[in-house]
């Protein structure tokens, strides 16, 4: 089995690299090589089979058909300019979420092996007019650059799974968190900050009230997820290929109160509350009422309380 993860370099990306070294198996067989690419050097992981890294920029049809080898098994397409950044920059997230995707698929069909094509979408897909709650049968109707990119992707993979180029499954990612490392550029990222830097004695904002309520996972149920869906059977997929992962609704003060029942009270005190006109635009648009029964009936899950997240931040990233 050999296994390229695009994007290789990112948080899902190294946990996902990690998981499948300690699993050594995918889709029943085992794994005898792992691809880690994308636009700087992967950092190195552990794995008893043979791990390489690459420098690749999807946006370039050669690069992106140089990172996928003609054996190529199963291909997780990770890579993604993320919401507020492609809101700032249109041209930019087009470049990379619709013309990257777009090459990736392209490089897959020429395979003529129909690889496993794994790709992270997101609930950024959903909003506007459409009645609540979303279910995997709702229209998607984007509020933003990156939802509309995404859900283009999401058309395309269906279509090439339809066409037997690929064997596709895409998956809506909620809000991860509690993320480790430096804050991105998602509109999302204090909802990580909030928790990440006051679990570390550091001060964060938060630019909403207590009661906005949000749909979220922890990074580690969302790559055992991500395993799970690359193992789902093609002919349980339906005809959409295309579903939301499974997740949970919180509300900020919810959050911090399982913080302070996992960590104490002292965290929760290093909070500040200043609004940003910025971050509210995009979280206007965002719906949070998600019933992911697709998913759920195919074997994801979400966690089961934030108290969770909390622990599993503090067992998987605070010590590194």
């Amino acid at each position: 089995m050999n296994i390229l993860i695009i994007g290789g370099a990112g948080l899902v990306g190294q946990k996902l690299a990690r998981l499948l070294a300690k699993r050594g198996t995918l889709r029943g067989k085992p794994i005898t090589r792992l691809t880690l690419a994308d636009v700087v050097t992967p950092a190195e992981i552990d794995a008893p089979f043979e791990v390489a890294y690459q420098k690749a920029d999807i946006t370039d049809p050669v690069s992106a058909a140089e990172a996928i080898a003609p054996d190529t098994d199963v291909i997780y397409l990770l890579a993604a300019v993320v919401s507020a950044h492609a809101e700032e920059d249109f041209d930019f997230g087009y470049k990379v979420n619709l013309h990257g995707h777009l090459n990736v698929l392209e490089r897959a069909r020429a395979l003529g092996t129909q690889p496993v094509v794994v790709f992270t979408s997101s609930i950024a897909v959903y909003g506007g007019e459409v009645p609540q709650p979303f279910t995997d049968d709702s229209f998607l109707n984007p509020q933003i650059s990156y939802g509309t990119q995404k859900a283009i992707g999401e058309l395309l993979l269906n279509d090439y799974s339809r066409r037997g180029f690929i064997d596709g499954r895409g998956f809506r990612l909620p809000t991860i968190s509690v993320r480790p490392g430096k804050p991105n550029r998602a509109a999302s990222g204090f909802m990580s900050s909030i928790f990440r830097e006051p679990l570390q004695g550091q001060a964060a904002n938060c630019p909403v009230d207590m009661d906005f309520h949000h749909f979220y996972l922890s990074p580690r149920k969302c790559v055992e997820n991500l395993v799970k869906g690359a193992e789902i059977p093609r002919e349980d997929l339906g005809l959409n290929h295309c579903m939301t992962m499974p997740g949970q609704v919180w509300t900020i003060r919810q959050m911090i109160d399982a913080m302070t029942a996992v960590a104490g009270p002292e965290p929760a005190k290093l909070i500040t509350w200043e609004p940003q006109p910025e971050i509210a635009g995009i979280l206007k648009g965002w719906r949070n009422d998600i019933r992911p029964q697709k998913a759920a009936r195919l074997g994801l899950e979400p966690d089961t309380s934030f108290e969770d997240n909390i622990r599993y931040f503090l067992e998987d990233d605070l010590p590194a």
